[in-house]
């Protein structure tokens, strides 16, 4: 933990989905009095309580010690007013469903009740960070703050600056990675950024390759891992985050970019089928207790 984090004004995390949670616990394991926000209670009180599970898994495999734990679960506050939720904090983290008018609603109730002074940040891996500023007639403060799954263990934070994002902004944005013991890349905004764009690329040309019969699910994958030193295949990457959220960042590159993002067929049609990967069981590989199997969604 960081004693300096300790001192700081406290974070606000709007959304609690893997990413909210995850980016809550980093946010509070670091030092930091975190608010995590949701428009229910249950909800919210769910995700702290799926956060002190998380860290009970840790304590059990000895990477973190029973008093660390609770320490990070006193810093955490499930909260359903978000008006309290950004009282007083020194930055707002969004991080609800990857559509623009959320997005901006959510932010805009934040730019309202937050200090004046307070970073508007908005965790995206690929909306305009110039157009959330720009709608929101605060564009100085509008950070990108894209954090990878799962935020407490991978160690990048892509900062995104708008257009009209002030320098000491990115300097804030720089000091908090720090903080969290990130390691930060500052990109200009533009379409899927600089991470998106090049994941997107290799697992879109992944699901292609798979389409027209160049190899199994397996050996892309293997492909990728063994001969790039990739840590996960794309195909497996694209379960983990969910095939829903891929088809929805590869229609805004194909927008944005060109016809080299297009989405490929047979992921709409496993969108379609309700197969998104992890988090609904089934897409590139059936994910059991067992562990992920890899099977062909085309049979």
């Amino acid at each position: 933990m960081s004693e300096s984090g300790a001192r700081l004004a406290p974070i606000a995390v709007v959304g609690t989905g893997t990413m909210g949670r995850g980016i809550a616990q980093l946010c509070a394991a670091a030092g930091y009095r975190t608010r995590l926000c949701d428009v229910d209670m249950a909800t919210a009180e769910g995700a702290v309580e799926g956060i002190a599970s998380s860290l009970q898994r840790r304590v059990a495999k000895a990477k973190l010690s029973a008093a660390e734990r609770q320490a990070t679960l006193d810093r955490l506050m499930a909260c359903d007013d978000l008006t309290v939720a950004v009282a007083e904090v020194g930055i707002a983290i969004e991080s609800v469903p990857e559509r623009l008018d959320l997005k901006l609603q959510v932010l805009t109730k934040v730019r309202d009740a937050a200090p004046p002074d307070a970073i508007l940040a908005s965790n995206t891996s690929g909306l305009s960070i110039t157009e959330l500023g720009r709608r929101l007639d605060a564009g100085s403060r509008i950070l990108g703050t894209h954090f990878f799954n799962p935020p407490p263990a991978m160690p990048l934070l892509e900062l995104v600056r708008g257009m009209h994002t002030a320098k000491a902004t990115i300097e804030r944005g720089l000091a908090l990675a720090a903080e969290l013991g990130k390691t930060p890349i500052v990109v200009n905004d533009s379409p899927g950024f600089a991470t998106s764009r090049l994941g997107l690329a290799i697992g879109a040309e992944a699901i292609r390759m798979l389409e027209a019969g160049v190899a199994s699910v397996q050996d892309i994958d293997r492909a990728m891992e063994l001969g790039y030193r990739h840590p996960m295949g794309p195909l497996k990457l694209g379960d983990l985050v969910g095939l829903d959220v891929r088809l929805a960042i590869l229609e805004h590159l194909y927008r944005e970019v060109g016809d080299q993002f297009r989405p490929p067929t047979l992921l709409r049609q496993m969108v379609r089928a309700g197969w998104l990967g992890k988090k609904t069981g089934r897409g590139f590989y059936r994910w059991t207790d067992e562990g992920p199997v890899p099977t062909d969604p085309r049979s």
